[in-house]
């Protein structure tokens, strides 16, 4: 990589906007579109939102691992918990699956990551925890345009 960040934050909801905003940050050296951002953004929230509810069950005393590291006009994005893990990936990547329906939750998260990035890896453990690694390739810098 040629940059990277690391972040370990609690497995607060409070943290999900935190979380967004620092990777967007991270990312403005290499001036993405709004469209690319706001990409990044959601899946950032995604996979930390879903560390929160599903892989602590809401308990703040949880910690969330987050790296993004940034090679020409490249990212890869890390998010990691040490909580339930996942039992059936398949399943939970089945778009409307969701193991918290009294929450009303839409079980998009994973269909969402999936169609916001260029990769999408889920490595999960029951009992020991999901790491999320995402890819997002942005569009090359045009040089030399006229209006």
């Amino acid at each position: 990589m040629s940059n990277f960040m690391e972040l370990k934050i609690n497995s607060c909801s409070e943290n999900e906007a935190f979380a967004r905003v620092t990777v967007a940050a991270f990312l403005a050296r290499i001036d993405p579109t709004l469209t690319e951002l706001s990409d990044v953004k959601t899946i950032v929230s995604e996979a930390v939102t879903n560390a929160i509810i599903h892989g602590y069950q809401e308990c703040s005393s949880g910690v969330i691992e987050l790296y993004a590291g940034l090679k020409e006009r490249s990212v890869t994005i890390r998010i990691r918990d040490y909580g339930l893990g996942i039992e059936n990936i398949d399943q939970a990547r089945e778009p409307l699956y969701t193991s918290k329906p009294e929450l009303e939750r839409s079980g998009m998260g994973f269909t969402i990551m999936e169609n916001f990035t260029d990769q999408l890896t889920i490595d999960s453990k029951p009992l020991q925890g999901t790491t999320i690694t995402m890819v997002k390739n942005f569009e090359p810098q045009c040089v030399g345009a006229t209006s």
